[in-house]
């Protein structure tokens, strides 16, 4: 059985946030922001929410698959900040949409959500039938963001993207590849708000907000990214000089620079959008993948290669076919 990605979608909070804003909240500025980290500017939801910008991102993924949504028989959420606990946010995403059966769960891979989700899919797809599957990747970490740490708040934004995929005659999905690394050294953390109970003592303190060593994380990041695309290119049995462009997952213009030279694969083949969203987690990858998509410059048949790493640690790569 053949897997094809036949539709992306995106959605974007409307407040955009520039360097030049956060110089007035912090001892920092726009030119060392951005020689860091290739960040200029970001969204931040105001009214919009994990599951509001998810279903918008899902009706703009369905509209560009010319599907129905009640054709969708199984949606997945990728997110590190969801609305609420029950329901998740890809049952109230499926309720949004309209879609009375479909099977509906909540994934946590951190950065590296939507190709977890993917690889999911993919394996529910193949073993238990599902024809079409909704897969969202939607974030709003401003929530979790210190805004008193300028070493992490200038990263990240918010952000949703989402993209369809259907069993095919046509081979669409190459190959995917998952892994993970255990975080021995915590070095990216977010923790939720303690919570007392009759039977709990006094509340402790706690890291309620992101911590991240920054330099750990870049180091795990170029290596992850690395090995994840040399593994799925292999399993595919495709050169490396065939891919058409690369998706990563917008941590760090420096990490996606680093791991080209070190792959000898041109930066031009490197989609970034990081200088205008920056750091969206789980909404990271598809997002970008729908900008591409819609920029015109994928033909049918080029290779694509998405890549994500993040907290967990986690990493991953799926090879497409385009449709």
């Amino acid at each position: 059985m053949a897997i094809q990605l036949i539709g992306t979608g995106s959605a974007l909070p409307k407040k955009i946030v520039t360097n030049k804003d956060l110089e007035g909240m912090m001892d920092t500025s726009d030119e060392w922001i951005y020689t860091h980290t290739g960040v200029r500017e970001r969204r931040i939801a105001v009214e919009e929410t994990v599951i509001s910008l998810g279903t918008d991102a899902a009706r703009a993924a369905i509209e560009d698959a010319g599907i129905q949504p009640d054709e969708i028989d199984l949606v997945i959420c990728s997110t590190i900040t969801p609305d609420c606990p029950v329901p998740g946010c890809a049952p109230n995403i499926r309720r949004n949409l309209g879609v009375e059966n479909a099977a509906a769960l909540d994934l946590n891979a951190n950065c590296t959500g939507c190709i977890y989700s993917l690889a999911v899919a993919r394996g529910l797809m193949e073993t238990l039938g599902f024809k079409t599957a909704l897969v969202v990747g939607s974030d709003v970490l401003s929530r979790i963001t210190n805004w008193e740490d300028r070493g992490t708040c200038i990263l990240f934004g918010d952000a949703a993207g989402a993209f369809i995929l259907r069993r095919s005659e046509a081979e669409g999905v190459l190959a995917v590849h998952i892994a993970g690394k255990s975080d021995v050294d915590d070095v990216l953390t977010c923790d939720w708000p303690a919570m007392e109970t009759p039977f709990s003592g006094p509340k402790k303190p706690n890291n309620e907000k992101i911590y991240m060593d920054g330099h750990k994380v870049f180091s795990f990041a170029v290596n992850a990214f690395i090995e994840t695309l040399e593994r799925s290119l292999g399993e595919a049995g495709i050169p490396k000089e065939e891919l058409k462009a690369i998706v990563p997952h917008q941590a760090n213009f420096r990490i996606i620079k680093s791991t080209a030279r070190r792959l000898d694969i041109p930066l031009e083949k490197f989609y970034m959008n990081v200088d205008r969203l920056g750091n969206t987690s789980s909404a990271s990858v598809p997002v970008a993948l729908d900008e591409l998509a819609r920029s015109g410059r994928l033909q049918s048949g080029d290779l694509v290669m998405l890549a994500g790493f993040g907290g967990g640690l986690t990493y991953g790569s799926a090879l497409l076919r385009w449709k």
